[in-house]
């Protein structure tokens, strides 16, 4: 939420006021439908592959998977515009009233009012910062969803959303919409229609005319979107000429943008970068609801506690190049400290994006001051390293650079290795750097990379690192 985007995590500019939403502010009474899950993600169809998912089987009043998801608390990031950008007027927290499973197979985001009259509400964006669509081929990012089931006056500033944003929008906040914005699935005061959004390029104005963006929508097929769960799909082609975006609701297409609409300077800058992070949020009131009521939302009328549910998230990817590798420890649970470690293997990270790397295969990348990625079951044997090595790039601006450091079993820990790295000629300059290791490492461990820095930009990309007897 660079400037205003009113959903989930980092997209700034949603202050879309649809002027087509204007003319569909028609609201339905509509029938209760059971809420029932999917017993599992479905399979892919024949071509397609799974990239990730998450069917949300966790026991009821519990929170989402810490390893694929983060919860964004609060009224705004560190350093970000206030509101998230949008001028939604909720907090957002961790709390299990706000965002758990409901132990059938569905995760609910619930927005509630204290008795002060103030809103909270959550919002939770992947772990993972690297959905893209693979050279040749097509991604699909697809949710079964039901929107929260109330509408008319009741429904006044309610705002649920799924929807992706570029991976350099974490820790920068300022680079929106330039870094692109997928919106899957938007949704304002109970109406009973999808919006699917395009945000690129400047605001305002700009190729995707912010910020309201390059949107359309239609009613839910059959039931509505509030009584019913429906299938919210968006798919980015990369194996035609020109690319094309596509956005459909329970099979049937309604909105489609191409390359060359969006031109190219615009398009190369939201798709060159290492992917997207995907959202789930309702936020309450901002500047869409607010747009399509005519007023300030949401009022006196709104009542609170009706949760979005979420059946599952899953990406989808056919055709194009080599699947990803994995992110898991070889057979066995261990890694040779002593080969080289892919960088891109970590089991976990916090704000590591994933691009291609020009030496083969990927590289991490966007690392600035407080990132990590972590490495598990590192075996360093019954004799320690005297120093580690790391192939790393850096296209930083004169003045800029920082640290690479190793750590054991926590990010926090004392490093036992460090070297300090600048720009090297370009982010795809690759260099092999040494640090020297003290401390007598041995037997079984966890490492995390860690990046130290006292500017606020990124300084390095990492390829792969190793340690030495």
């Amino acid at each position: 939420m660079p400037p205003p985007l009113a959903v989930t995590a980092a997209p700034p500019v949603r202050r879309r006021l649809l002027a087509s939403v204007l003319l569909a502010a028609t609201t339905i009474a509509l029938a209760g439908v059971t809420m029932t899950a999917q017993a599992a993600v479905p399979p892919p169809p024949a071509g397609w592959s799974t990239v990730w998912s998450d069917d949300f089987t966790g026991a009821a009043g519990t929170l989402p998977s810490a390893a694929n998801w983060i919860i964004d608390t609060g009224h705004n990031y560190p350093g970000g515009p206030g509101n998230w950008g949008t001028g939604e007027i909720q907090n957002y927290t961790a709390s299990t009233a706000n965002v758990s499973h409901d132990g059938g197979g569905n995760l609910r985001i619930t927005p509630l009012r204290d008795g002060g009259g103030g809103w909270t509400s959550a919002r939770i964006e992947t772990v993972r910062s690297d959905f893209k669509a693979p050279a040749g081929g097509v991604l699909a990012i697809e949710g079964r969803i039901q929107m929260p089931n109330v509408t008319g006056a009741a429904a006044s500033g309610y705002w649920p959303a799924f929807w992706a944003l570029g991976a350099p929008y974490r820790g920068n906040y300022q680079n929106w919409p330039g870094i692109g914005e997928f919106d899957v699935m938007e949704n304002v005061n109970g109406i009973n229609s999808v919006w699917g959004v395009l945000h690129c390029g400047v605001a305002p104005g700009g190729p995707c005319n912010e910020s309201n963006g390059l949107g359309a929508s239609r009613a839910c097929p059959g039931a509505s979107c509030q009584s019913a769960f429906h299938t919210y799909r968006f798919e980015w082609d990369a194996s035609i000429s020109p690319q094309q975006l596509r956005w459909y609701v329970d099979g049937q297409l309604y909105h489609t943008v191409t390359q060359s609409q969006v031109g190219a300077s615009a398009w190369s800058q939201m798709t060159s970068h290492a992917g997207y992070f995907l959202l789930l949020n309702v936020a309450m009131g901002g500047a869409f609801p607010n747009g399509v009521a005519g007023s300030g939302t949401p009022t006196a009328a709104t009542v609170p506690g009706r949760p979005m549910l979420v059946d599952y998230v899953a990406v989808y990817r056919r055709g194009g190049g080599t699947t990803p590798p994995p992110t898991t420890p070889p057979p066995g649970g261990t890694r040779d400290a002593y080969g080289q470690l892919q960088a891109e293997s970590f089991n976990a990270q916090n704000g590591v994006a994933v691009e291609a790397c020009a030496e083969g295969g990927q590289n991490i990348a966007a690392l600035r001051n407080g990132d990590w990625a972590r490495y598990d079951g590192v075996e360093f044997g019954s004799s320690g390293p005297r120093d580690f090595v790391a192939r790393v790039a850096s296209g930083a601006a004169g003045g800029v650079s920082g640290l690479v450091e190793v750590r054991l079993d926590s990010p926090t820990a004392a490093p036992i290795g460090s070297f300090a790295i600048g720009n090297t000629g370009g982010w795809q300059s690759w260099r092999s750097v040494p640090g020297n290791v003290g401390g007598g490492v041995t037997g079984r461990h966890t490492v995390y990379l860690t990046f130290t820095s006292g500017q606020p930009n990124d300084f390095v990309n990492v390829n792969w690192f190793t340690f030495r007897r």
